[in-house]
Order: structure tokens, then C-alpha cells, then sequence
């Protein structure tokens, strides 16, 4: 079967790329990222240190939901004509009689409808980063950035030259030759772009290379990726319209998952969030073994009041998810313990006094909470020691309980995809890179719901009458 897949994917690929549609709405999407440009200049955006600052936030806004836009309008359009159009035609009959598995004539059907769109996605998102390194004109005195205009224009006269002439001369189709000339062309003009500032005068190309906001392109390509699967699944039993209406469905559900079903799945409040941590303990002893204290500083004055013995739990995320910290028994339900009687630590001006209640079993526990400098000393109570995957750091959240998860919400918010996870915008505006395994997840994520769509389609591709 992996030797029938690289055939139907490459004429997949040359039927996708020749389609009109293609075309106009790669161009659609570079038009609307340029108007863009001059239109993003009253967003009263503040300056900052960063990739992208000021009025470019909104551009970079903006243009990233044209991307995205283009690449599931594409999905749709082109994967209704890949396997919709040729089951409603019977021409699909001439190959699944060779015979060819139909899994095969799927998954080839998705490799060349994905590689088209990858090309046409890629040309806009480059699209793109010409308009972030041009900038938005914010007044009539900002100078225009030759360069970036002259090196994007003329890579897209050269390529619409080679397709009129190459359709001219050598009855080549223009759009497959325009499009597919346009990409290298597209991409040497931002390179060369990187070359030069506004006056043409050259510099080093690292200086105005934006690591963070290419990568997040990276990611939402994968992210126009799991679109195409589903469009592909879409289009094994539906028409055009209605698998297109199926992709902005589940685009929109999508990007509101975490809101509409998210929430319930997990359930924790956090009490603060920490500043600063730090380590109490000498001799380098780790957090992981008992008796470890920790001293936290917390960016404010906590939700809930803090008593010492009070079961302390933390992690990276504000609704208690994927904590470092197992569930343990709490302290205040040990039999003889005190059960957190002890006085208030958030009700007075200063440190909280007397010991922290000793738990029978394995715990992590406030110590003393200092109402003045919102600082929480913890300490890990054992043996037992609690299985800790790591110390508190600081942007974790602090709560005084294990989270509590819904299996249902759970596995609706898991079978739903969640194209949230595919959009770093906060992260390039607030300039904080995601550390390398969270690139890594992504990518697990995105292959894991793009086999999940691609089952489907061939699970309804098999039980489809095609003759």
C-alpha cells in the first residue's frame, strides 16, 4: 500500500495547485495582508521590547486570522474537488478497481491536497513577515521600506511573468506555474529584504530576524494542517458547501474549545500566583525529599486565607492542570490532626505565628504566610515523601487542593480539537519563547488529531458507494 500512496498523492498535488481558486485566494491573502499594513495604524498599541511591538501587535493579529482564513477556505475548496468531485464523477472507480486499497487512495488524497496547501500557506505567511518587516505607517512621516516593496513586487512579477509566458509558449498552466515559482522567489525576496534597511543600507541579516514570530507561523501551519485532515474526512461524504461549512465549524469550535467545554473538564481556583521562589533548604537538598522548605513570594494578597498546615499544591496552569504535585492526603483530614485551626496567617500585619500542623503522611504544606510581603513558606512533609516532579517556580500558580477532573468534559475537550494550542500570538507579543518540548507536544498533538481525522475519513470512505 506505501508504494500506491506516492502517485495519487503527486497527482493529487498538480490537480490542486492548477484549480483557479487556488490562485486567487493566495493572492487574495497577500491583498488583504497589505491593506493590512495601512490599516492596523490606530490600534494606540504601546511600545515594547520585542519581536513585534506597538501597532505590528495588531498587524501580526490580523494577518495571522488571514492565514488561517486562507488556509481553511483552501482545505475546504480543494479537498471537496480532490475527493467529493471525483466519487460524485465516478472517476475515483478507476482507481480503487486496480485494485487499490481505499485507506491508500485516502491517505494520498490528504498528502497531496496538505502539500498544495502547505505551498499556498507558506507563500502567505511569508506574506506576512515582508509586512512585519515593513511595519505599520502610523503617520504620514513614517518612510516607506523600499526594500521589502521592491524585492515583494518584483518576486511577484517575475513569477506571473513565468507563468504568462510559460503558458503562452509552452501551454503550461499558469496557475500551477505562478504559484509554484512565486514560493522560492517569494522567500529570496525575504531574505534579501533582511539585507538592507529602509535607506539600502546593508546590515547584518540576524538584525531584523524574528525567530519567535516565524516559529509561531511554523505552528500554525501544523495547526492548517489537522484543518485539511478533518476537510478531507469532511469531503468523503459531503459536497463542497457543506465541507466548508464543516471546517469553519470546526474552526470556530476550536479556537473556543477551552472556553465552551475546557473549563469544566478541570476544576481548581488558584489562591496566587508566584513571583519569586526560592529555595530554604541547604546542603542541596532538592524540594523531592522531606523536610525541603521553599520560600514564595506571591503577586498579591492570596484569594483565600492561608493557615498554617493548609495543603499547598502548584502548577503552570491557572485551572490545576498537568500539576507537578500528585494528590495527597490532606492534613486537616488525618486523624489527630488539628485540621488547620490554627490562627489566620492572612488576617494580621505581619507572620503568621505558631507551627505548621504535622501531617500523618506525605505533604506539601504552608508554614507561615507573611501578609506584608505576600510571602508563603512551604515545606515537604514525610516521610513518606510526595512524588514531586519539580520544585515551584515562578509564574506557577498556587492552590490550596488537587484538581478535580470531569471524565466527560474531558473527553469531549480531547476529541475536539483545540487550535488554540496552534496559536502563539500572546507569546510573540508578550515575548516569552515556549521552551523547545513545548514546540515538541504541539507537533505530537497535531499528528495525533490528523490520525484520528484521517481514521475517520477512511473509516467513511470504506462504506461509501462509489460505482
Amino acid at each position: 500500500m506505501l508504494t500506491q500512496i506516492p502517485p495519487i498523492a503527486r497527482t493529487t498535488f498538480i490537480e490542486s495547485v492548477r484549480q483557479p481558486v487556488y490562485f486567487v485566494l493566495v493572492m487574495l491573502g497577500g491583498l488583504g495582508i497589505l491593506m493590512v499594513t495601512w490599516s492596523t495604524g490606530f490600534s494606540l498599541g504601546y511600545t515594547e521590547d520585542g519581536e513585534v511591538s506597538g501597532d505590528d501587535k495588531l498587524l501580526l493579529d490580523v494577518g495571522m486570522a488571514t492565514v488561517f482564513l486562507v488556509g481553511t477556505l483552501l482545505a475546504g475548496f480543494i479537498a471537496t474537488s480532490a475527493v467529493s468531485r471525483e466519487i460524485e464523477n465516478k472517476t475515483v472507480l478507476t482507481v480503487v478497481s486496480k485494485p487499490v486499497p481505499r485507506a491508500a487512495v485516502v491517505l494520498g488524497k490528504y498528502v497531496g491536497v496538505a502539500s498544495a496547501i502547505a505551498v499556498a500557506v507558506v507563500i502567505t505567511q511569508l506574506f506576512l513577515l515582508l509586512a512585519v518587516q515593513h511595519g505599520v505607517q502610523t503617520a504620514v512621516w513614517n518612510k516607506l521600506d523600499l526594500p521589502v516593496i521592491v524585492f515583494t513586487f518584483s518576486a511577484l512579477g517575475l513569477a506571473m511573468g513565468a507563468g504568462v509566458w510559460g503558458n503562452f509558449f509552452y501551454g503550461w498552466n499558469f496557475t500551477q506555474t505562478t504559484t509554484l515559482t512565486l514560493l522560492p522567489l517569494i522567500a529570496l525576496a525575504y531574505a534579501l529584504s533582511l539585507l538592507f534597511d529602509k535607506q539600502w543600507a546593508l546590515h547584518p541579516i540576524a538584525k531584523d530576524i524574528k525567530p519567535l514570530t516565524s516559529a509561531a507561523q511554523g505552528v500554525l501551519l501544523l495547526g492548517i494542517m489537522v484543518m485539511t485532515a478533518i476537510a478531507v474526512a469532511a469531503s468523503t461524504r459531503l459536497g463542497q458547501v457543506m465541507t466548508i461549512v464543516v471546517c469553519f465549524g470546526v474552526l470556530v469550535l476550536g479556537m473556543a474549545s477551552s472556553a465552551l467545554v475546557g473549563r469544566y473538564a478541570f476544576d481548581n481556583r488558584p489562591i496566587g500566583q508566584v513571583l519569586t521562589a526560592e529555595s530554604l533548604s541547604s546542603g542541596g537538598v532538592g524540594f523531592q525529599s522531606p523536610g525541603a522548605e521553599y520560600r514564595l513570594t506571591l503577586d498579591g494578597a492570596p484569594s483565600r486565607v492561608i493557615r498554617p498546615g493548609l495543603a499547598i499544591y502548584y502548577g503552570p496552569n491557572p485551572n490545576g492542570f498537568n500539576m507537578p504535585v500528585p494528590p495527597f492526603a490532606d492534613p486537616a483530614d488525618e486523624p489527630g490532626a488539628p485540621g488547620g485551626s490554627g490562627p489566620a496567617a492572612g488576617a494580621g500585619t505581619g507572620p503568621a505565628g505558631g507551627p505548621a500542623a504535622e501531617p500523618v503522611g506525605g505533604a506539601i504544606v504552608a508554614v507561615e504566610y507573611d501578609a506584608d510581603a505576600f510571602a508563603l513558606r512551604i515545606r515537604h512533609e514525610g516521610p513518606p515523601a510526595v512524588a514531586i516532579a519539580r520544585p515551584p517556580m515562578a509564574k506557577d500558580f498556587v492552590f490550596d487542593r488537587a484538581t478535580a477532573v470531569n471524565p466527560a468534559a474531558l473527553i469531549v475537550w480531547g476529541l475536539v480539537p483545540n487550535l488554540q494550542f496552534f496559536w502563539l500570538l500572546d507569546a510573540v507579543n508578550q515575548n516569552h519563547a515556549p521552551p523547545a518540548g513545548h514546540y515538541a507536544l504541539i507537533a505530537l498533538y497535531s499528528l495525533t488529531q490528523t490520525a484520528m481525522a484521517l481514521a475517520l475519513a477512511v473509516l467513511l470512505f470504506q462504506g461509501r458507494d462509489v460505482g
